[in-house]
């Protein structure tokens, strides 16, 4: 009966009946349920209503579920990153996909951690070195800690990591991060160039990374070539045709995005798509 709960409970999801499935999923994990076939849906489930601590805390209790597959292992640390993005710990969702992209180089995960770097090298995020550099003093000498010691055994553990050498100072490392994350996307376009996510990727890297808007255009372009809904890529695209004077058309993109379904990795969301709209309207 619990396995039937559960197998009813993906059907309900499919549907649309979130709410009736999370019970289901609920009462099936309470009554022994573990299987990366439902385990995996019910983590969507909870992240897509914006339980990321939940999503994050059932994902690390369930990680060494019996029969597993290579790629329910990258699904689940996928998921557990978009948690530690929205949690505010982007640099351990990126260090977790990095592990893990050093036993497996999957579409999903170049799509993901492509854009988790961008999250992180946005030019907002950037930080002021000349008032760290001035403010900084001497540590007094510690004892390291050694990263097996100083790891959390609790948390979802890809392959180790290798040990690679330590810029000079916060800003050569910060430039370092920048150059290795525009590597690693353009390599996402060379696995598969017809990828929309990864498309985007590079246009919003150009756009939010670089400030180079001009550069950014082919890659929205391109995007939307192969998938005409993409919510991030309209909302981009808006803005150049406000830049160009065409209001009608910015609206037109908006509201198409308005009708997709956003996740946690849009840049953008359902009700600052509707503020725009309404703005550009001269409803607000």
């Amino acid at each position: 009966m619990s396995v039937f709960k559960a197998n009813k409970a993906m059907k309900l999801q499919r549907d649309g009946k979130t709410d009736e499935a999370r019970g289901l999923y609920e009462a099936a994990f309470a009554e022994g349920v573990s299987d990366a076939r439902y385990i995996l849906p019910y983590a969507l489930l909870i992240i897509r209503a914006g339980e990321f601590q939940k999503a994050k805390e059932f994902l690390v209790a369930h990680q060494k579920a019996p029969g597993m597959t290579p790629s329910q292992r990258t699904e689940l640390l996928v998921y557990y990153a978009v948690c530690c993005l929205r949690l505010g710990n982007v640099d351990k969702g990126i260090s977790t996909l990095e592990q893990q992209f050093r036993k497996a180089q999957t579409g999903l995960i170049y799509q993901t951690l492509g854009y988790l770097y961008i999250e992180k090298y946005d030019q907002a995020n950037r930080p002021d070195f000349a008032a760290l550099a001035s403010a900084a003093e001497p540590a007094a000498a510690e004892d390291p800690e050694t990263d097996e010691e100083a790891a959390d055994q609790t948390e979802p553990q890809a392959d180790p990591a290798e040990p690679q050498p330590e810029p000079a100072n916060p800003e050569d490392a910060w430039n370092a991060g920048i150059e290795k994350a525009e590597q690693f996307i353009r390599e996402s376009i060379e696995y598969d160039d017809e990828d929309s996510i990864c498309l985007d990727n590079m246009g919003q890297f150009l756009w939010r990374v670089r400030g180079d808007q001009a550069a950014a255009r082919k890659w929205f372009d391109k995007a939307i070539a192969l998938k005409e809904g993409q919510i991030d890529t309209l909302y981009f695209l808006s803005r150049y045709d406000l830049d160009a004077g065409d209001r009608k058309a910015a609206v037109e993109k908006l509201e198409k995005a308005a009708q997709g379904r956003f996740s946690p990795l849009n840049y953008v969301n359902k009700d600052l798509i509707g503020r725009e709209i309404a703005r550009l309207k001269g409803d607000a």
